[in-house]
């Protein structure tokens, strides 16, 4: 069996929290007469239209946090580059309005058409647009392998890279986010990637200790398996990685459909005991109680056996919920523990600033905030679980997500380290 462990990813040159890059020094060394003025960053993106992705974390950069000229981030955008321009598009508006260079390439955005890197790091958001999808088990397609790729290209090209974050899964398949993480390490730049779920508000708060002993846990998201699957095992993964011995990666998924949903429970990694406690945490009257569930056809439960032998699950309850929550089993505790994850519905969604706030540390360092092997990890469960609803259920082993690491601090948003202060309504 092949293992993608820590030793087998520092062996094909894979690990969390890289340092460096393909020469060293800081961005200022580099990058002299901008020390005062915000770092300078390019954003690649597939489009640029009202509150797309590039929209609610480039929109903070240019005007705040709140999106309305007041305090933002310690970024400033230098360069923007997008992929598609459908109806509503904005990024030449705005490059007008403030000043950005509007580029016709990537490699523009990096290097304002030079020999050299004008930037101290890249937001690399592929997310919307016109995109197909895979035939057999409609995973979409968006380019972020290409554009990660094409970065890379411009970093060869002038010897140098900068920190990237990633939006969302690392990729629609499992191989090109294996690859995505190795030409990181190959090259020497940190990669940033995942949710903004795991920075968004938890209530009641909820900081599990490293080390902890977690027997199970259950939980609970809403949407497309898909799109928003990857928000719910991103919440789940923020979690499970802080149990004792850290991480120890998948052996096997399986996809329960909407139909068998309720007669499956307590066969697998779903309890209802502890989806009942998830449930709990949620406002008074925003979701009906499980005996009344009337479930949608694309409802489905993602039933995960680690390798350490846990067995956990996320539940997608769709029709049902419109939320995302969790609760854990740990050991020596009579009740469940736990919180809801709660996201700002509405514009300028403030969770987005939290994600920011991690990218802006990470460009700072030059070091992840958080392991990108979480994120390898989420997006290869995603990935087999995809493939798994397509198959109607049938178990899929997974050795190759033998994934280990451990978790880290990284404060979420009403975390008490947690500098930053935002409406959370």
């Amino acid at each position: 069996m092949t293992r993608l462990c820590r030793r087998n990813l520092l062996k094909a040159g894979i690990s969390a929290g890289v340092t460096g890059g393909l020469l060293t020094g800081s961005w200022t060394s580099w990058l002299p007469g901008t020390e005062n003025h915000g770092l300078p960053v390019a954003v690649i993106g597939t489009v640029y239209t009202k509150n797309s992705h590039t929209d609610v974390l480039a929109g903070k950069i240019l005007e705040g946090w709140q999106h309305d000229g007041g305090a933002g981030p310690g970024l400033r955008l230098a360069s923007l580059w997008v992929d598609q321009a459908p109806e509503g598009e904005l990024s030449r508006g705005l490059a007008e309005k403030h000043g950005f260079r509007w580029c016709r390439s990537i490699d523009e955005a990096l290097t304002l058409g030079t020999d050299r890197l004008q930037v101290a790091g890249v937001l690399s958001i592929g997310e919307h647009g016109n995109y197909p999808h895979t035939p057999d088990t409609q995973q979409h397609q968006y380019p972020r392998r290409r554009f990660l790729e094409e970065i890379a290209a411009t970093f060869r090209r002038v010897g140098r890279s900068v920190p990237v974050f990633n939006d969302k899964h690392l990729g629609y398949r499992f191989e090109d986010a294996r690859a995505m993480v190795e030409l990181s390490q190959e090259l020497k730049f940190p990669l940033l990637a995942g949710s903004s779920l795991p920075l968004a508000w938890r209530l009641p708060g909820l900081e599990l200790p490293h080390e902890c002993e977690i027997e199970g846990m259950v939980s609970v998201g809403y949407g497309g398996l898909e799109a928003y699957g990857f928000h719910a095992l991103e919440m789940h993964q923020c979690l499970l990685e802080r149990r004792r011995g850290g991480e120890t990666g998948v052996k096997a998924v399986r996809t329960i459909p909407a139909v068998e949903i309720f007669e499956t429970a307590g066969l697998g990694g779903w309890s209802r005991p502890l989806l009942e406690a998830a449930l709990a945490t949620l406002p008074a009257g925003s979701t009906p109680a499980v005996v009344d569930w009337k479930l949608r056809d694309d409802a489905a439960v993602f039933d995960l056996e680690h390798v350490d032998g846990l067995r956990t699950a996320v539940v997608m309850a769709n029709g049902a919920v419109g939320q995302f929550c969790c609760a854990l089993k740990l050991k020596g505790r009579a009740e469940p523990v736990a919180t809801w994850f709660k996201l700002q519905e509405n514009a300028p969604f403030c969770h987005f600033a939290y994600l920011l706030r991690a990218i802006e540390q990470t460009i700072r360092q030059s070091k992840t905030v958080y392991p990108v092997e979480r994120t390898l990890l989420t997006t290869g469960i995603l990935d087999r679980v995809m493939q798994s609803h397509a198959k109607r259920g049938e178990r899929i082993e997974t050795p190759e997500l033998a994934i280990r690491y451990t978790g880290t601090d990284w404060p979420y948003a009403n975390h008490p380290e947690s500098p930053l202060q935002l409406p959370n309504d």
